[in-house]
């Protein structure tokens, strides 16, 4: 495991941390932490962590805002969030997902089933292998080297990793219409486990940033991109 790879643990709970931070630095991961969120934040703007692993009840700013405040910051753009906490409801699990969570996972904690999940992350990004480092397609150019989109009349719109790699894959196949069971497949991977209404809250955000002709919804079916936009 590359030791580029920084993981910023943000937990309230003292043991929590030292437990994530111990199988962490075991797996070869550089590790920093912050007991709650307003320390995370800070701490987050000079370790620019590779991932974030976040509680989500905790003192001065919960796991939601913190997540929230770690995609407006353009530095960690590509910064993987992954939520573990004791909230099990559905909505904490969609909130998570409005605010641009890669992954969602309920305590209590199982080590090795984690590492295998961060690992995952970083597994994937390795085996990217996209023949272009950019796609021009219906007045857009989607460049995949800084997350950006630049319309026809030279806005940029910065786009969150899930946000960007969901525009991405639907460009890469236009006029296809894909399942939301197979833009989880593709996006999240086999091994993430997320409610079917993340597709939708991410394709809606993605519309409000890009525009709304872009993809299309087919009623019971799923999603496709269209480059007549």
């Amino acid at each position: 495991m590359s030791l580029a790879h920084r993981v910023l643990v943000v937990d309230d709970e003292a043991d929590i941390v030292e437990l994530l931070t111990y199988n962490l630095e075991k797996e070869g991961y550089k590790v920093a932490s912050a007991p709650d969120g307003k320390k995370a934040i800070e701490i987050a703007k000079e370790f620019l962590p590779d991932l974030v692993i976040l509680d989500i009840m905790m003192p001065h700013f919960d796991g939601i805002e913190v997540g929230r405040i770690i995609r407006s910051m353009p530095e960690l753009k590509s910064t993987y969030i992954l939520y573990l906490t004791a909230r099990s409801e559905e909505y904490s699990e969609v909130a998570a997902f409005e605010v641009g969570a890669d992954d969602y996972l309920n305590k209590p904690i199982k080590p090795r089933a984690l590492m295998s999940r961060i690992n995952a992350f970083f597994r994937r990004e390795a085996q990217k292998t996209d023949s272009s480092d950019s796609i021009e397609i219906a007045g857009l150019n989607i460049n995949r080297l800084n997350y950006t989109v630049t319309k026809s009349d030279g806005s940029v719109i910065v786009l969150p990793k899930k946000e960007f790699e969901l525009l991405s894959f639907l460009a890469q196949h236009p006029n296809k219409v894909f399942s939301r069971d197979e833009i989880l497949q593709k996006i999240w991977g086999i091994d993430v486990y997320v409610v079917e209404r993340t597709i939708d809250v991410h394709i809606r955000k993605v519309r409000e940033k890009v525009g709304e002709n872009y993809i299309k919804t087919l009623k019971g079916v799923g999603y496709m991109f269209t480059d007549e936009a």
